[in-house]
């Protein structure tokens, strides 16, 4: 986390950063000033995709962290690894190999 606005004690936005890639997340207001409340669950039924040079790093990383990852599967010629946040967004990690399709990473001798 290189930047982060924090308002009464929440954390409301944030600027995250790994390598070369970064991304900005900021918390809407529900209410006051500037409020918004969604009709219905906010992320549900979206997907952002990243890819990354070691899409399996992440998941080491966010796995030695607590949180829960998809064990990372081969599709399209990629490493893929998925989580949700806490809004129900599904973030998707994903890394070029020339594994077979379909291999799951427990598959593979390390």
């Amino acid at each position: 986390m290189k930047n982060k606005w924090v308002v009464d004690g929440k954390l409301r936005w944030c600027w995250l950063a790994l390598g070369g890639a970064a991304l900005m997340l900021q918390e809407f207001p529900k209410e006051g000033h500037d409020s918004w409340v969604p009709a219905g669950k906010v992320g549900e039924g979206v997907s952002l995709c990243f890819t990354r040079e070691d899409a399996l790093a992440i998941y080491h990383e966010v796995r030695s962290r607590g949180i829960e990852a998809s064990e990372p599967r081969v599709g399209n010629a990629m490493w893929v690894t998925g989580l949700s946040d806490p809004d129900g967004y599904r973030l998707y990690f994903e890394s070029a190999t020339d594994t077979p399709e379909d291999t799951k990473l427990s598959e593979v001798k390390g």
